[in-house]
């Protein structure tokens, strides 16, 4: 596939540039109203100032700093998820079959899937009936297609039912896994698939995802593996959001806050490299450095490559794991937490409420469950919206556009109304 340039929407290109001018000339913290929610704007705003280079407290050797979640919540929709779709169609792999079946199977247990993924005859699946049908299709395509081992264009090889049935079946089983298994074996799944590949290559993935993203509607995106090839598995299907979005308001954020003088992480409970790309790619207008990347982390072997194998002596980089991260990285190397967090999911929770430094917590309103911690958090920026005191703000978005509304709402893809919460 051809590789594109990928250019900030004029909007994003406005939102950054007038937030760097503003900032570096000297007048203050302001962020253009955009799409922000007012009251959250102004709490955010107050909190660089009271704690920015502006400040009379502030010591550069010792400067506040910042934490970001990155799926849903820096970005709409999630850069892993959509790679994966990059991945699948265009069929960027480093893998051998055989180091495709060991990725596959990485700690999966062998009970059946829930029934919500059963096939389409009513039977339940796992992973021993999917696992190869997949190998079956990939070594297949491993064989012919000219990106791989063979001498096919993608046009020609993308016409057997073996594409259909080896892009779909990946797919469904990532969404399997994540609703059947716990978060500690679901997670980092989907990053062991980039075996056999460096570090660059998964950046110009991630690159080559986000400028095709860009230019893909919003919307609901179905799969169906072909009746012709039923495999052991039998006929599935699996849908997603497709359409990921750069997030104006949030690009001139990271902006604010590096500006100002706090540093700026990201912790994301996707691959390291994925994150990385997209974060710091200057075409895509977050402008964060590399190195200030706390994620997923694989195996590699002296020269780089890959191994399906999450790295020896790290947490995973989701849920508590967040929070273990932080301490570990930056606590110990700042010596107090973060003075402010954004997320969106439960992945985030633990990061929102561990660390007393903490001052303000932005919440992207995604309607979580009110049994859960986000969920609770979420009515409380609700309740003390208003109140300078509150320790959360909940952002409304949209997403039958991705872009934020300026309130608290949030309107799911297909609804013409905003909801606060559940």
């Amino acid at each position: 596939m051809q590789r594109r340039l990928v250019l900030l929407t004029p909007m994003a290109a406005a939102l950054v540039a007038a937030g760097c001018a503003s900032l570096s000339s000297g007048k203050g913290a302001g962020l253009d109203a955009g799409h922000w929610d007012a009251f959250n704007r102004a709490q955010i705003e107050g909190l660089i100032a009271s704690q920015g280079k502006a400040s009379p407290g502030y010591n550069a050797a010792k400067p506040p700093y910042v934490v970001f979640d990155w799926d849903n919540t820096s970005v709409f929709l999630d850069i892993e998820e959509a790679s994966l779709i990059y991945q699948l169609e265009n069929l960027v792999f480093g893998a051998t079959p055989a180091q495709l079946e060991v990725a596959l199977r990485k700690n999966i247990p062998k009970k059946d899937f829930l029934p919500a993924y059963n096939n389409a005859a009513g039977q339940a699946v796992n992973i021993d009936r999917v696992v190869p049908d997949i190998v079956a299709s990939y070594t297949w395509l491993y064989q012919n297609y000219k990106g791989l081992k063979g001498d096919q264009s993608l046009a020609v090889v993308a016409m057997s039912p073996h594409y259909g049935a080896f892009i779909t079946k990946v797919r469904y089983l990532y969404e399997a896994i994540g609703d059947t298994f716990d978060h500690d074996t679901a997670y980092p799944w989907v990053t062991y698939l980039f075996v056999g590949m460096t570090e660059a290559q998964v950046r110009k993935l991630t690159a080559d995802t986000v400028a095709w993203q860009l230019k893909e509607p919003v919307a609901k995106v179905k799969w169906t593996s072909p009746a012709a090839l039923p495999g052991r598995a039998g006929v599935v299907s699996v849908s997603w959001k497709n359409g990921l979005r750069l997030q104006p308001e949030m690009q001139q954020l990271y902006a604010a806050f590096r500006n100002a003088g706090f540093d700026v992480w990201v912790c994301s409970a996707s691959f390291v490299d994925v994150i990385k790309e997209i974060s710091s790619n200057p075409a895509f207008g977050y402008n964060n450095p590399p190195e200030r990347v706390l994620a997923m982390e694989l195996e590699r072997d002296a020269k780089g490559v890959i191994q399906p194998e999450f790295r020896r002596g790290y947490d995973q980089t989701q849920g508590p794991g967040k929070t273990k991260n932080i301490r570990r990285f930056l606590v110990s190397r700042y010596g107090y937490g973060p003075s402010f967090v954004a997320g969106d999911s439960e992945g985030d929770q633990n990061m929102m409420a561990d660390f007393p430094d903490t001052k303000k917590v932005l919440i992207v309103n995604r309607l979580r469950d009110a049994k859960t911690d986000i969920g609770k958090f979420s009515a409380l920026a609700v309740q003390n919206h208003g109140k300078a005191d509150t320790r959360y703000l909940l952002q409304g978005r949209d997403d039958n556009t991705g872009a934020w509304v300026a309130s608290q709402l949030h309107t799911p893809l297909g609804a013409s109304a905003g909801k606060a919460l559940k």
